[in-house]
């Protein structure tokens, strides 16, 4: 009974006298365990927090929890206080002011259990987005009041739409100089094509920011109190009743032409009631037809409430979105719906979504599809058969761990010492052969040679690349024995910075990294036929494998990919060794002629080929595969691609021309811009190649204000003078190697 009128007390704002900080949060903490462990499906939300940067996702997240009575006092994310955010655990995110790593908690608000993933905004963490948008059921996209639909905005909304997740926008920071969220609004419809429309109307702006309009219950709601805790409803303000009816005619219009039921209530002109109302968005959201979008502001704490009622009252409990394993039945994935209730009659079947090493060794994040899954349960992952006992479940509250039992259908949890990949599947049954549909992990763009300062360091450097690798698959390294150097490759400059900097913080070993390298490609110009015979005999089996097709590049919107087919008819290419002729194709594919990077936007078109009853082998084949691909570039035209950023650039009026000259100056396109009080966004594509030392160029030219985001877009050919100098570079130093390889000999 006290632990209930603790968390009530303190849902309220007030504390009980005679309690101190410290034992109210372990009061709390052990209350939340029990409260939250035996909800059923409809009491469960999954949901995220998404935006670009600097929308305010982690102080939105921080007032949730604190609202929620999950933490007993709020820290800003760049507070003075030095305490920081609590879902920013990382040291090197409470210096830097930004999420790195997506973290999780879970939280009580009116009997349902939320979980909650805060990610990341930079473009260079991407692949935290998108592991924490596979495993959610729901979204909230967070966007700022002043800067609107920004580049990452577009790309998480992307992301959103690919794994099929209903959302609510939230327009935040309505006390910042210059908040419109009627511009935001009309640029969630123009750039986004959401179909949105507000159901909350701020009272005031900027430093007038009093409260907020509710356009479906017709209510006005102010937050009072030291915190915003205590919440009063009153009738809409007179000056408002005009606005607030428009409103709300256009929500029930906008819902109504997605949504039979509230079109024909319309259409007859019947009495539209606040449930019909409230029903008609629920239905809409979950079908991702229309976006419902509340406003506020989370740092001056008005609006959180109403939009944690709106996440139950809108957003999908796991029962309601329809989960799929793919099972390989002979040559076919046949797609098996998964069951999400929570009685545990189904086998457990779970998503291994986010890998990271801490003190206590590997921690790997879950999501449980179907089935339960109890402490001291055996498991098995259905890509390694690899079986594995659980010792330890627990939920995650950031970098906080709180130990469970059992867990259901729809939890998120953590286990520790699984040796696994990101997107594996576990099951608890040896014979179920079931996958998860795996994440989307996107190319790395740039790349810089690694070093450690000291030699000494080595053993340090080497586990600290281990970890690193293993947890995020956008950071790769590898050894380049043309260069004789490491190579690091990653999303952008910062992610590789932020990587270098936890080197040294958390592993103790400095680094030293070099000028950034792009990740050029290279494809043909112009389809290009094979015929080649390898042949070989030197006493015993011999090897013989005859290849011959056509191969040719594929359309721009495919130039990252490298695709084979097998278009022989008969058996003059056995099919058993077909896999050894792509295998060898793709090897080729990994350093062209050229310039030395790899090989993109092409097809091989197997067409026909010989082979010997005694000779031929999948090896044979292989090795015939490779003479091929070295066939065609030495008939071939081939040409170099380079990666293209699409940059979002904003500064004041004033510096326009100095920002569009500095934007042709670096061989980039304008593709647009926006004029807003004062201020001008510019949208360019620029080689990435050219993109390099812009932040400085940036902050000089513009006394400081200017800023500018970028992510990338595509690949395309690079100017033939770009191409002459890589070809350039690249046989200077193959000669270079050759000479110091004959000196050794």
């Amino acid at each position: 009974m006290t632990i209930l009128l603790v968390l009530r007390q303190r849902m309220c704002g007030n504390r009980l006298p005679g309690l101190s900080s410290k034992f109210l949060n372990v009061r709390l903490m052990s209350s939340y365990k029990k409260y939250a462990e035996h909800k059923s499906l409809e009491k469960i939300r999954n949901i995220g927090i998404s935006a670009h940067i600097d929308s305010g996702k982690t102080t939105l997240t921080e007032r949730i929890l604190f609202y929620t009575g999950r933490i007993s006092e709020m820290h800003e994310v760049k507070g003075k206080d030095n305490v920081g955010a609590v879902m920013d655990s990382m040291e090197l995110e409470r210096q830097r002011g930004i999420t790195i790593q997506s973290a999780a908690t879970y939280t009580i608000w009116k009997d349902h259990n939320i979980n909650i993933i805060d990610t990341p905004g930079h473009v260079d963490f991407t692949v935290e987005v998108e592991r924490a948008l596979r495993v959610l059921d729901g979204a909230i996209l967070v966007l700022c009041a002043v800067g609107g639909v920004q580049s990452q905005t577009l790309t998480v909304n992307r992301q959103m739409k690919r794994y099929n997740v209903p959302c609510l926008a939230f327009i935040n920071k309505l006390d910042r100089m210059g908040a419109n969220p009627n511009r935001i609004l009309e640029q969630m419809r123009s750039k986004m094509n959401h179909n949105a429309a507000f159901i909350q109307l701020p009272i005031g702006l900027e430093s007038e920011c009093q409260g907020l309009i509710d356009l479906v219950t017709q209510k006005a709601i102010y937050f009072n109190g030291n915190y915003g805790e205590i919440i009063r409803e009153e009738e809409i303000p007179k000056t408002m009743e005009a606005e607030a009816h428009d409103r709300r005619q256009e929500l029930i219009e906008q819902v109504s032409n997605v949504d039979e039921t509230l079109g024909e209530l319309f259409l007859n002109e019947s009495t539209i009631t606040v449930d019909d109302i409230k029903n008609a968005i629920r239905r809409c959201c979950l079908k991702r037809s229309f976006t419902p979008v509340l406003v506020g502001t989370a740092l001056k704490n008005k609006g959180i409430q109403p939009l944690l009622n709106a996440v139950l009252d809108y957003l999908p409990h796991p029962g309601e979105i329809t989960n799929y394993a793919l099972k390989e039945t002979g040559s076919e994935q046949k797609k098996i719906v998964l069951k999400s209730d929570r009685n545990g009659d189904h086998p457990f079947v779970g998503l291994a979504f986010k890998l990271e090493l801490g003190k206590f060794g590997q921690l790997t994040y879950f999501r449980c599809y179907q089935g339960m899954l109890q402490k001291g349960d055996n498991i098995y992952n259905t890509r390694s058969h690899k079986k594995v006992r659980i010792a330890r479940l627990v939920r995650l509250h950031s970098n906080q761990m709180e130990d469970v039992d059992t867990v259901y259908a729809g939890d998120i949890f953590a286990l520790f010492g699984i040796d696994c990949a990101s997107g594996d599947t576990f099951v608890n049954q040896p014979k179920l052969e079931i996958s998860m549909e795996s994440i989307h992990v996107p190319d790395p763009v740039i790349s810089m040679s690694i070093q450690p300062k000291n030699s000494k360091d080595r053993d340090n450097f080497s586990k600290g690349i281990a970890r690193f690798t293993k947890e995020d698959p956008t950071f790769r390294f590898f050894w380049d024995p043309d260069n004789k150097e490491s190579i690091v490759s990653g999303m952008g400059e910062l992610h590789l910075e932020i990587y270098a900097q936890r080197l040294e913080r958390e592993y103790n070993c400095p680094v030293v990294l070099g000028k950034p390298k792009v990740s050029f490609r290279e494809t043909l110009i112009t389809p290009c036929e094979f015929d080649y015979l390898h042949k070989k005999q030197s006493g015993g089996a011999g090897q013989f494998g005859r290849v011959i097709g056509i191969i040719e590049p594929l359309p721009p919107h495919q130039n990252t990919q490298i695709l084979f087919s097998d278009e022989t008819v008969g058996t003059n290419v056995p099919k058993q060794y077909v896999p050894g002729i792509e295998k060898g194709f793709r090897i080729m594919c990994e350093k062209g002629l050229l310039t030395g990077h790899r090989i993109a936007g092409i097809k091989m078109r197997l067409l026909d080929g010989a082979h010997h009853i005694v000779d031929s082998s999948e090896y044979a084949f292989q090795l015939a595969a490779q003479g091929a691909v070295r066939q065609v570039f030495e008939n071939g035209s081939w040409q170099v691609l380079e990666p293209i950023m699409a940059v979002e650039i904003t500064a004041p009026d004033e510096f326009q021309g100095t920002v569009m000259g500095q934007v042709s100056k670096r061989k980039g396109v304008i593709t647009g811009s926006e004029n807003s009080e004062g201020w001008v966004t510019i949208y360019a594509e620029v080689p990435l190649n050219e993109m390099f030392g812009y932040s400085g160029d940036l902050r000089s030219s513009t006394q400081g204000k200017g800023e500018f985001t970028m992510e990338y877009s595509r690949y395309s050919p690079c100017l033939p003078e770009i191409q002459e100098k890589l070809v350039r570079e690249y046989q200077e130093s193959s000669l270079q190697n050759q000479q110091q390889q004959k000196k050794k000999n």
